[in-house]
């Protein structure tokens, strides 16, 4: 069996963001990047797949500029054999992002592909579900337990009744949930050898997909900062305070 992982380089959980001067998106440059979490936890699942002999070959596949070579050489440090980079410098929204993926498919035959639910810049949730759509492939998203059996996929996902249990046929398209797995930490020699793994690099225009915006930003801006907490001397007060104040506190 053959995976391919797509990731996708993100601004790092502990950074201070900050948006541009023009109010047209978060400022990237001078700050420090990291690999989707959730997508972490994709290539963790491939990584345990191959470790139980389900999986022979793992492609780490990413979107963007020369840098995201850098989130791929994380996955290849977790335990995954080659890297694919589709350069870029231009926006490239959910849309484009699964017409690239679906290019990638058509070269590399895999039989599952397995990404995050969503990436933590932009929480679209998009992609899996788009790319799946463009296959003609079955889906299962939001995956908290993948159990693969006699070439079909038993993907377990959380809803707001419980749990539910999706049997797929391969080649499918699995999403992943926080709860899937936890990624194991990197080790100084797996990441000395993740630098002598390839990462075959193909300028878009090779791919000949249509990667146009279909949405416009038109401002970005911080969130109204939260109001410090008010005592109030007893249930009177209280009340009194939410009736006749403009803003509850």
């Amino acid at each position: 069996m053959k995976i391919l992982v797509a990731v996708k380089r993100v601004l790092d959980y502990s950074t201070n963001i900050r948006l541009k001067a023009d109010q047209s998106g978060v400022e990237t440059q001078n700050v420090k990047m990291t690999i989707n979490p959730f997508d972490e936890i994709a290539i963790e699942e491939a990584v345990r797949l191959k470790e139980k002999g389900i999986a022979k070959e793992i492609v780490v596949v990413s979107i963007g500029p020369t840098h995201c070579q850098e989130t791929i050489r994380t996955g290849l440090a977790m335990g995954a054999d080659s890297g694919i980079l589709v350069e870029t410098n231009d926006e490239i929204q959910p849309l484009g992002a699964a017409n690239i993926l679906r290019s990638l498919v058509e070269k590399e035959n895999p039989n599952l592909f397995i990404l995050g639910k969503q990436a933590v810049d932009s929480d679209n949730n998009q992609t899996g579900q788009m790319l799946a759509g463009l296959l003609n492939w079955p889906q299962g998203t939001f995956a908290s337990k993948v159990l693969i059996e006699n070439n079909k996929v038993h993907v377990t996902r959380e809803i707001d009744g419980g749990l539910e249990t999706l049997l797929l046929n391969l080649p499918a398209v699995i999403t992943t949930d926080l709860r899937l797995n936890e990624p194991r930490y990197l080790s100084l020699p797996n990441i000395v050898q993740a630098k002598r793994k390839t990462i075959k690099i193909i300028p878009l225009k090779e791919l000949n997909v249509d990667v146009t915006p279909r949405l416009k930003i038109l401002k970005v801006s911080l969130p109204e900062k939260r109001r410090s907490g008010v005592k109030v001397a007893d249930v009177k007060d209280l009340v009194n305070r939410l009736k006749n104040e403009a803003r509850v506190i």
